[in-house]
C-alpha cells in the first residue's frame, strides 16, 4: 500500500461518505436488493454502529478522500467468541493497490485485541478479487452461513480462527 493511503477509524462525518461508497459498490457485483449489507439501517449510520463494545469501522483515504472501508463488529446471532468481517468495499480506484490486505490486517488485529477467536465474513462469488484475499489470509469457505445476519442474498461464506 502507498504512502498516498491512509487508514484510520471513522469519524461521525464519514457517514454520508461510506454510505455512498457502500452503494455504489455493491450494486456493481450485482448486492443491490433484499438480502444484502445495502440494506442494513446501519448503512447511514457507520460511525455509531461501530461505536458499540467490541466493534470498530476503519475508513480508507487517498490524499483526502475516503475511497473504502471495513470493520469488525460481534456476528449477530453468533456466539461471544465470534466477530464478522463487515461492509469491507473500496471503489474502484482503490482497487488492486495492496489496501485491502491492509485494511484486513488492521481489521483482524482489532478482533484479536477484543478477544475474538473466530472472523467470519459472507461475500459473493462475483466478488472474486475479496475472496483470492480471504483465502490468501487463512479464511476457510463454509457451506453454510453462520450467525443470523440477515445477509441471505449472499453465496460464500469464510471463517478463519484469530
Amino acid at each position: 500500500m502507498s504512502e498516498d493511503f491512509v487508514i484510520r477509524k471513522i469519524k461521525p462525518e464519514d457517514n454520508p461518505v461510506i454510505a455512498r461508497i457502500i452503494r455504489t459498490v455493491m450494486p456493481q457485483f450485482g448486492a443491490s436488493g433484499d438480502g444484502f449489507a445495502i440494506k442494513d439501517a446501519e448503512v447511514d449510520t457507520m460511525y455509531e454502529a461501530y461505536s458499540q463494545p467490541r466493534s470498530i469501522y476503519y475508513v480508507v483515504e487517498h490524499h483526502g478522500q475516503v475511497i473504502g472501508g471495513g470493520g469488525i463488529a460481534p456476528l449477530q446471532g453468533g456466539d461471544e467468541q465470534t466477530c464478522e468481517l463487515k461492509k469491507m468495499y473500496f471503489l474502484e480506484e482503490g482497487r488492486g493497490k495492496g489496501i485491502g490486505q491492509a485494511l484486513l490486517n488492521r481489521c483482524l488485529a482489532a478482533a484479536a485485541v477484543f478477544g475474538f477467536k473466530t472472523c467470519y465474513l459472507e461475500t459473493l462469488e462475483k466478488m472474486g478479487a475479496a475472496r483470492k484475499l480471504y483465502e490468501k489470509n487463512g479464511f476457510i469457505r463454509l457451506t453454510k452461513p453462520m450467525g443470523n445476519t440477515g445477509h441471505y442474498g449472499c453465496d460464500r461464506y469464510y471463517a478463519k480462527p484469530l
